[in-house]
């Protein structure tokens, strides 16, 4: 049989496919006669890639600008089956354009890389899972049910309630319906500590229907998911963020909850946003897409308020709970003596005790304490790679970089003026936990943040036992914020309020306000007297005293009105360059030239500002220097048009990586 030609897509940083002649086949072998979407192995220079044939030629095609005995053959294909969907590679395509990166980038974010397919490793639950069984929808609920799955024009929907409101359900009853009618649906969520509860939840409701696809799988099992997703053997797919690439057959809707979270922004490239992915589905096959939220992102609420997204409300707690009682403490007034846990506080938590309730204590920090000071030239010891502050870890007694993980033993003096009177300023989860079992002997502990989970599973055992009641109190991190709910949860500490409130980064109020919401949300959602105390250095500012009062509305409405007077989003759209070296000057250099060329650009049919150029507020990470630009626009294809006019005019030397970030969520 005649040999072939195949375009083949590859994971370079080229924005093309490569020709090759298709495999040769055995004797006993066929070639396929659709090549589209299959793996294949090809040498690319002298390397072994595995790329993706999206065409096929019988005839040498003359225009691919490569002689014809210069085309090599591949060497293997990799499947029987096809991997790849034409409905996937038509979203590459969009990607590729909207978030200006190559074509094999976008194919090999979306496709598992497994070479076969393994057992999923599965997850450890209890068997006590009541709380996930089909409940009796109130009114509410019904009426959201309706809305979503009803015939409607409009297909963004946004399921707004206070948290323990009964989202979920509504959720799960939508995609009952559309599974139902035959169809498939992908449900996100935002990371990894929240998949487990809602696996949870679909697999008691729905059976072996339900696949999950999330960080934590190595390729091959997320192979194996994949391929039960191809064959219709699973109908509910469920993950973060890279679950919206999912390739159901018959799709007929996709459900992101906890939408406002920023893990659905990748932080790599390419630079997607799930949510925006999943809009583009849901327009390119006219099915409904439901976002939810206690918190909505600040364009979703806005969007809510323009009527491109339509709003179905839940105002009650289901659970027999309510809002719980949130007081604030003014650490500023606190006695030094009593460091991180207010006299307040811990009165609370004695209390919560004694009634044999339990307690979790919030911080986004992780370590022992925060930095390393001189009292005496006021010297903070940094990493040499990045611009941050080392944070101290009491279990292994080193100074540690959460950039990029140098670390060093902390100096009995001053480095710089060789003063003895040095100490550790600031509080981190490691700092919290030894204060509360000093505090609280006889209470049963268990800590939750990334330094204290070793290995897989951990994450979900220890949550499991804090909800069995094993433990009394829960100390984390984010990963206790959001989405979990222990029934015998009375009171919610916040130990400082103010860690990410003080952030150079337009969205530092929205991110604190939703932590705060969120967090304060795990109280009284099962029973009415839950207590929440937030502490902080600064209890006026607008974040923190809205979130205790629990004023969203407020809060929304003041944050939007100074979002239009700075033209930030949703006013405009934004585009980030970051550009990082190892060589400060290249860095610099490079980051003023691009800023010449993008202003001599800007016209009256490219209007756009030119914000920089500036060291970003991170300025070094892992040993390289960052500087950025901005591109405000209230277009985004204006500024899509100037970066790519950019990329392809300006060669950056060779030691500076330019990184391309549309509609960024982080300014760091």
């Amino acid at each position: 049989m005649k040999q072939r030609f195949i375009d083949v897509v590859l994971n370079v940083p080229l924005d093309q496919t490569f020709i090759y002649r298709e495999p040769e086949c055995s004797e006993n072998e066929t070639p396929p006669e659709d090549v589209f979407g299959r793996r294949v192995e090809v040498r690319f220079g002298n390397r072994k890639l595995t790329g993706f044939a999206v065409r096929s030629y019988d005839e040498y095609p003359q225009e691919c600008g490569v002689p014809l005995e210069k085309i090599r053959s591949a060497v293997k294909w990799t499947d029987e089956e096809p991997l790849l969907t034409q409905e996937l590679y038509s979203i590459a395509q969009w990607m590729r354009k909207y978030y200006i990166c190559t074509i094999g980038e976008c194919v090999s974010v979306m496709v598992p890389s497994g070479k076969r397919e393994s057992s999923e490793a599965g997850f450890a639950f209890s068997d006590d899972e009541s709380s996930f069984e089909k409940k009796e929808l109130s009114e509410e609920q019904k009426e959201a049910v309706r809305g979503i799955t009803g015939d409607n024009p409009k297909l963004f929907h946004y399921l707004y309630g206070m948290t323990g409101s009964g989202k979920t359900e509504v959720f799960l009853t939508a995609a009952e319906k559309k599974l139902q009618e035959g169809k498939g649906v992908i449900y996100l969520v935002p990371e990894i500590g929240l998949t487990p509860q809602v696996v949870r939840a679909v697999t008691k409701r729905f059976g072996n229907t339900a696949a999950v696809l999330h960080s934590s799988l190595t390729p091959s099992q997320r192979l194996a998911q994949w391929n039960r997703i191809l064959k219709k053997e699973a109908r509910v797919v469920i993950g973060a963020r890279t679950a919206v690439f999912a390739p159901v057959p018959d799709l007929g809707m996709i459900i992101i909850d906890e939408e406002h979270d920023s893990s659905y922004k990748s932080g790599s490239s390419p630079r997607y946003h799930a949510r925006q992915v999943a809009m583009f589905r849901s327009l390119k096959n006219k099915i409904p897409l439901v976002m939810g939220s206690a918190t909505p992102s600040v364009e979703s609420w806005h969007s809510m308020q323009q009527g491109t997204i339509i709003k179905h409300t839940l105002t009650r707690r289901l659970a027999g709970g309510s809002l719980p009682a949130i007081k604030t403490v003014n650490l500023s007034l606190q006695k030094q003596s009593q460091n991180c846990i207010s006299g307040e506080l811990e009165q609370e938590i004695r209390e919560t005790l004694k009634e044999k309730k339990q307690v979790i204590l919030f911080l986004n920090r992780r370590g022992f304490t925060h930095f390393f000071r001189c009292n005496s030239c006021g010297y903070e010891i940094k990493c040499r790679q990045c611009s941050v502050s080392l944070t101290y870890h009491k279990s292994e007694n080193r100074l540690r970089c959460h950039y990029c993980g140098y670390s060093i033993q902390p100096p009995q003096q001053c480095p710089k003026c060789g003063s003895l009177d040095v100490g550790y300023f600031g509080f981190g989860t490691e700092y919290i936990e030894n204060t509360v079992r000093v505090k609280f002997p006889n209470a049963r502990i268990i800590r939750v943040d990334t330094d204290s989970l070793k290995k897989k599973g951990e994450l979900e055992e220890k949550i499991d036992a804090f909800r069995k009641g094993e433990y009394d109190i829960l100390l984390g991190t984010q990963m206790v914020a959001k989405g979990l709910n222990f029934p015998n949860l009375k009171t919610v500490g916040v130990v400082l309020a103010d860690t990410s409130l003080h952030l150079p980064d337009f969205r530092a109020g929205e991110k604190t306000f939703a932590l705060l919401t969120q967090v304060a949300g795990r109280a009284g959602r099962f029973s009415p007297d839950g207590k929440v105390i937030i502490q902080s250095y600064s209890p006026d500012r607008e974040a923190v005293k809205l979130a205790a009062e629990n004023d969203i509305e407020t809060f929304y409405r003041n944050e939007l009105a100074e979002r239009q007077m700075l033209s930030f989003p949703p006013f405009s759209r934004l585009l980030r360059l970051v550009f990082r070296s190892q060589i400060k000057e290249e860095a610099e250099n490079t980051c003023r030239q691009a800023a010449v060329i993008l202003n001599e650009m800007t016209d009256e049919n490219t209007p756009a500002d030119i914000l920089g150029p500036a060291e970003c507020p991170l300025v070094m990470v892992s040993g390289n220097y960052r500087w950025q630009l901005l591109l405000r626009s209230r277009k985004a294809e204006v500024l899509q048009k100037l970066a790519s006019a950019l990329i392809r005019q300006y060669a950056p030397p060779r030691n500076v990586y330019i990184e391309i970030d549309m509609d960024p969520v982080s300014m760091m």
